[in-house]
């Protein structure tokens, strides 16, 4: 049975893979603060409402599904989470004085894709992504 949400006039369930990026796909320095930048996500999510349903942090970039509320875009909610944390990132974590303009953490760009009554699927994949990406550069990953 689906889990419904409910706001003052509208009943809701819509849930979003997303998939974002660090600039250069900086793997050394990213790698090392995947911990973090998960907390300083989940925070933000936190703050706005969306529930943060599964995330998985993996070397070079992060798969979330979130929950976002009818009253917020898309593309308001991945800007949002990229521009508060990318601040916050390079304010506490990179040690930066002063001004962050022009300090970009995250790529331009996102992925994104609705994901309906495959949940189960999409939490399985997202936590299992890491292992499916280490048997494909093994080359034991077979697609049938």
């Amino acid at each position: 049975m689906k889990d419904w949400r409910s706001q003052p006039h509208v009943k809701w369930d819509r849930k979003y893979q997303i998939g974002i990026v660090p600039k250069y796909r900086r793997r050394k320095f990213y790698g090392s603060l995947r911990s973090e930048i998960g907390k300083i996500l989940r925070q933000l999510c936190r703050q706005k409402e969306i529930e943060l349903v599964e995330g998985n942090a993996l070397p070079d970039h992060i798969h979330l599904l979130l929950s976002i509320p009818p009253k917020f875009s898309v593309a308001n909610t991945v800007g949002f989470l990229k521009g508060k944390s990318a601040i916050r990132i390079n304010r506490d974590l990179g040690k930066v004085k002063g001004t962050l303009y022009g300090r970009a953490f995250w790529s331009r760009g996102y992925c994104v894709s609705t994901v309906g009554m495959n949940e189960a699927m999409i939490k399985n994949y997202i936590q299992n992504q890491e292992k499916h990406e280490r048997d494909e550069e093994r080359g034991l990953f077979d697609i049938n």
